[in-house]
């Protein structure tokens, strides 16, 4: 879910407030267990923005340590203006 609203959050501030953007495609690849008790940060921007299609990606952190604990790239539908 984190990485999901991170990435709604990136788009809609690359193209403003659309309505009824939608997730066609989510994929996460769970790479190592969080730090037990620490906060997960999403670290989240955009790969290509097109007129209907828009792809990403974003990183899931635990606590203080730089390696990843899931890598997720997600694709958006972008409705008609």
């Amino acid at each position: 879910a984190l990485a999901d609203f991170a990435m709604y959050v990136v788009l809609l501030s690359a193209i403003g407030p659309v309505g009824l953007a939608v997730t066609t495609n989510l994929n996460i690849n769970f790479l190592r267990k969080g730090a037990a008790g620490a906060d997960v940060f999403a670290e989240a921007r955009l790969l290509k923005l097109g007129k209907r299609l828009a792809v990403g990606e974003v990183t899931l952190l635990s606590g203080e340590s730089p390696d990843p604990i899931a890598h997720v790239t997600a694709t958006y539908s972008i409705p008609n203006a």
